[in-house]
């Protein structure tokens, strides 16, 4: 009883932390607001913005599997508490570099460029120790209810740009609209810093015991709960065909895990390049004079926000659809809870719709944008595809290579955005490498970009109906 009166304060505390963590997480997503301002203070070139913000995306994935390993072997707290670390780090020399920039430059600062491109990466760092405390924290402290569990934190996580560029605009705005950047890095060093802090010592989850551990308890008991002949066969075909909870040469081994790093570069990659590149993309059109009179946004502002509500929604409709239409079946059984419910379709067929939609915003920018007011499509889009890939991108991890190592497959899996962000991000900078101005005013500056993205969508296209073969019967 003791216990059980304990449990609810506690998880309120770690609900609370999990809520804060994820709201002060998404400050990379911001630099579309950061960006005028670097122009103008330290008059940064577009190959230095690109490179300062591809560190702050890129920064995100290369130690995603360490990171992952380190949730199951010790935790959330002790990568929260890094965390906080990375974030104060980040954006207090951030602050420092920009307001101690001297008011008369006139070139861009190369030394400057090169220290806040490494602040950045710090930045991404901290972002995916962040993600990766708050959303297995949830996970594993209600595992009955893994797929609200994580696809509500991952929406928190969409809805922080929406709310940090709130913020940003209603209390750190100058008269003349302008962000105030040095004060708003100076408020986010303490939000995430005392945040995640409170993180370190709040998000202490309950150990998951191991597929070992179920296989030894009550076989009889498992066999006979599961009665239906057709989930057995289907049980028995993944067990033959993929590692499950195998080594990461058992991971590595197999063609359909490549197969969907190649469809994540091609997706998220194009995501993320238009995450860090959609304030100056909208800059290079012109704007509607009369839409300009209605909104104090500015245009990069008001695109940061229709990014994170798209995100955000995308990933609260997506996983209850999901999981009615495909639930997905876990390695591990949890609680007595039955997840070998009926499918209606592959959950695959959300990674096809992610590519078809993906697709269809590309030729949007191709041969319907006009304005800066347009870009609304895109910014949607680009959330939509991204929020519905991340959502159900976790429970394909468990259900075909299995739960004991969830969190490290699937850091290894994030590899893969690593990879499209820098391919896509540098494709963008030589398209419009042509233009001598730090600012480009012509969309051919971004077209060649969104054709190679049109194209490469719709091979991600083909590579999803390739895998929704493969894991036929087994999503």
């Amino acid at each position: 009883m003791p216990e059980s009166n304990s449990w609810y304060p506690r998880n309120t505390i770690l609900c609370f932390s999990i809520l804060c963590n994820a709201l002060s997480a998404g400050g990379v997503f911001l630099f579309p607001l950061f960006a005028p301002e670097l122009i103008f203070r330290l008059k940064l070139t577009q190959p230095q913005l690109t490179a300062i913000v591809w560190a702050g995306m890129a920064g995100q994935y290369p130690f995603s599997s360490i990171v992952g390993k380190a949730i199951d072997k010790y935790g959330s707290r002790i990568c929260s508490l890094a965390a906080a670390l990375a974030f104060s780090v980040a954006f207090g020399l951030s602050a420092w570099e920009i307001k101690s920039a001297s008011d008369s430059l006139s070139l861009s600062n190369d030394a400057s460029a090169r220290r806040l491109t490494l602040y950045f990466a710090f930045l991404g760092l901290g972002t995916v120790l962040s993600y990766f405390s708050f959303v297995f924290a949830a996970s594993k402290t209600f595992p009955a209810y893994i797929s609200i569990a994580s696809g509500t934190t991952m929406a928190l996580f969409g809805l922080s740009p929406l709310f940090l560029s709130s913020l940003a605009s209603t209390f750190f705005t100058n008269s003349d609209s302008s962000l105030d950047i040095v004060s708003f890095l100076v408020f986010m060093t303490i939000f995430a810093g005392v945040s995640h802090l409170l993180g370190a010592v709040a998000l202490d989850v309950p150990s998951t015991p191991s597929s070992e551990d179920h296989m030894r308890s009550s076989p009889a008991e498992d066999s006979e709960d599961v009665t239906d002949e057709t989930t057995g066969l289907l049980q028995r075909q993944r067990c033959q065909n993929e590692p499950q909870n195998g080594s990461v040469l058992d991971l590595l081994r197999h063609l359909s895990f490549w197969i969907l790093c190649l469809y994540l570069i091609m997706t998220l990659g194009t995501c993320e390049m238009v995450f860090s590149n959609v304030g100056t993309i909208v800059l290079s059109l012109p704007s509607r004079v009369s839409y300009l009179s209605m909104t104090t946004d500015s245009p990069g502002s008001a695109q940061v926000k229709i990014l994170s509500i798209s995100n955000t929604l995308s990933r609260l409709l997506v996983g209850p659809l999901a999981d009615f239409l495909s639930p997905a079946v876990a390695f591990v059984p949890v609680d007595g809870v039955n997840t070998l419910r009926r499918h209606w379709i592959s959950r695959v067929a959300f990674l096809s719709f992610a590519a078809t939609a993906l697709a269809a915003t590309c030729s949007w920018m191709l041969f319907g944008v006009q304005t800066q007011q347009d870009i609304w499509v895109l910014s949607i889009g680009t959330g939509l595809v991204y929020g519905c890939i991340f959502t159900v991108l976790p429970s394909i991890t468990c259900s075909i290579w299995g739960m004991p190592n969830l969190a490290r497959n699937f850091g290894i899996i994030t590899y893969s955005p690593f990879v499209g962000t820098t391919v896509y991000s540098y494709l963008y900078v030589i398209a419009r490498s042509s233009s001598p101005e730090n600012i480009c005013y012509d969309r051919t500056c971004w077209e060649l970009t969104f054709w190679i993205c049109f194209a490469t969508s719709l091979g991600s296209l083909a590579l999803s109906l390739i895998l929704w073969k493969s894991w036929k019967g087994m999503l």
